[in-house]
């Protein structure tokens, strides 16, 4: 049966990994979801093979000519692509497949007949989440396909509640982004700097960094902020 292989990434973040571009290889075309930071990565992609690319929160002006959504037909299947899927303002039941990032989350849902795809990020680490991508295999003959996930890195290893307590069972990235959401709302409520870091108990720095990044890119969100923080290495 005629099938053909396609790579999904998102979020590279400055970062192609030997093993990615692997995997790329051995594919038709690669789809990026946006987040690849500089032009090299779309110049090293588009050297591999077919690619298809929309601009991420996190590429600056480089990216101007790169659309910030795309709909593809691609061997009989209807695909489109846009970087951050609460952005995502048409309706989209008519097709088949629905690719998106900014999370650094692997993801797989369906709603009625379309699927939507998140490949998590195989560029720069998140805290805990592993490195991952996407095969994606279109059959036309019968319009079916099938995914594979692609894990670059493998998990943490879990710690057991009675070694680490609650505290250490949730995730740093959950923490992250519980502290990050708390100060934007405490900032909207007119709060200092210093107060917010009192109350949540929080690194004053940390805060007062937070707090810039919301205040210097109006419509920035949670995930955003995040990214600019990983990049600072706080």
């Amino acid at each position: 049966m005629e099938s053909h292989h396609i790579a999904v990434i998102s979020d590279t973040h400055g970062i192609l990994r030997p093993e990615v571009v692997r995997q790329i290889e051995a594919c038709e075309a690669v789809f990026h979801a946006g987040d690849m930071d500089n032009p090299e990565i779309y110049s090293r992609l588009k050297s591999i093979c077919r690619t298809y690319a929309v601009a991420g929160n996190a590429d600056a002006d480089w990216a101007q000519s790169l659309p910030g959504e795309l709909s593809v037909d691609l061997y009989g299947f209807r695909i489109y692509m846009m970087h951050n899927r609460k952005q995502i303002r048409q309706n989209l039941s008519d097709y088949d497949i629905v690719i998106y990032g900014h999370s650094h989350k692997y993801q797989e849902e369906s709603q009625g007949r379309t699927r939507y795809l998140n490949p998590g990020s195989c560029g720069r680490k998140r805290f805990r989440l592993p490195l991952t991508m996407m095969i994606l295999t279109l059959y036309p003959e019968t319009h079916e396909f099938a995914t594979e996930r692609i894990e670059l890195m493998p998990p943490p290893a879990a710690h057991s509640a009675s070694s680490t307590g609650k505290a250490g069972q949730a995730s740093l990235e959950q923490d992250m982004h519980k502290l990050v959401k708390l100060v934007m709302k405490e900032m909207d409520a007119g709060k200092p700097v210093a107060d917010i870091a009192s109350g949540k108990r929080a690194d004053k720095i940390l805060v007062e960094q937070i707090c810039r990044m919301y205040a210097t890119h109006p419509g920035v969100d949670v995930d955003g902020i995040l990214d600019r923080l990983e990049r600072r290495n706080l």
